[in-house]
């Protein structure tokens, strides 16, 4: 018959362990990557004509969005995709786990460097975006898909423009969308991994065909602000100077050089 002394050393090596378990989950175990379950073969294609230039090669193609990736500051410098009509469901999904993009070589930073760092781990491709499918939603959740942001900022201005594009899409139908945060020397960094933590996040709107396009891009400090949208509207030139990315760079010279130089609102409803 077991003594109390016994008794209490069993339980203390059980907690141990519980606690050892516990830690190693937390610090080690990441979910299989998301796969496409069986059947559902659907793809949200992107023109090629819409997509930037990459500064280092290194694209990860998904099925509902593509992004470019920079090791160096442990995030993406650009997410593409496109937002539909068909897109913009109110189906209710479960938040699944943050997990790193197998379709990147270099691995895209683990969440964990997000713990405790008072940023949020922002959405570049909008889960509110790809709700139309589990799988599509879920997609979203690679790291690769996420920046840090000030959480005023993500809640407040930023997610503000988000449900204006969808506006606009529910008005206008399909169109594209490119985002990132500005990566540039001498961020502040968080994590084990030195995640860099952008000052500035751009957002580049593009409706209508190559013959008939328009443009709108914004530019937003990291920080909480009250100013209305159309404050924060640039050029996509100032957004290229800023990046190093060559935006519509498939497009002819001349109309590639006229979007991009013009600051032009009058053909979006604010």
């Amino acid at each position: 018959m077991a003594t109390r002394k016994q008794n209490r050393t069993i339980y203390t090596v059980l907690l141990m362990v519980c606690v050892v378990g516990f830690w190693l989950f937390e610090n080690f175990y990441t979910p299989d990557p998301y796969s496409a379950p069986e059947g559902e073969g659907t793809k949200t294609e992107i023109p090629s004509f819409f997509l930037p230039s990459s500064t280092t090669g290194a694209i990860a193609v998904h099925d509902h969005f593509m992004l470019s990736y920079n090791e160096s500051y442990e995030q993406a410098e650009w997410v593409a995709y496109l937002l539909k009509k068909s897109h913009l469901t109110y189906d209710d999904r479960k938040r699944p786990f943050f997990i790193e993009d197998p379709r990147v070589k270099t691995k895209s930073a683990d969440w964990r460097n997000y713990k405790r760092s008072g940023f949020d781990r922002g959405h570049l491709c909008p889960a509110g975006d790809r709700r139309f499918s589990e799988y599509a939603y879920n997609e979203t959740f690679y790291t690769s898909n996420i920046s840090p942001q000030n959480r005023v900022f993500n809640a407040g201005v930023w997610n503000q423009l988000e449900m204006k594009i969808r506006q606009w899409v529910k008005k206008e139908g399909t169109m594209f969308v490119v985002t990132g945060g500005v990566l540039e020397n001498g961020l502040q960094e968080i994590g084990d991994e030195d995640v860099d933590v952008p000052r500035q996040y751009y957002k580049i709107i593009a409706k209508g065909s190559p013959k008939n396009l328009k443009v709108i891009a914004f530019l937003m400090p990291n920080e909480p602000s009250t100013k209305p949208l159309r404050r924060f509207t640039v050029t996509v030139d100032r957004i290229e100077e800023l990046t190093g990315i060559d935006f519509f760079q498939k497009l002819p010279d001349e109309v590639e050089q006229k979007l991009e130089s013009q600051l032009n609102t009058k053909d979006w409803r604010f």
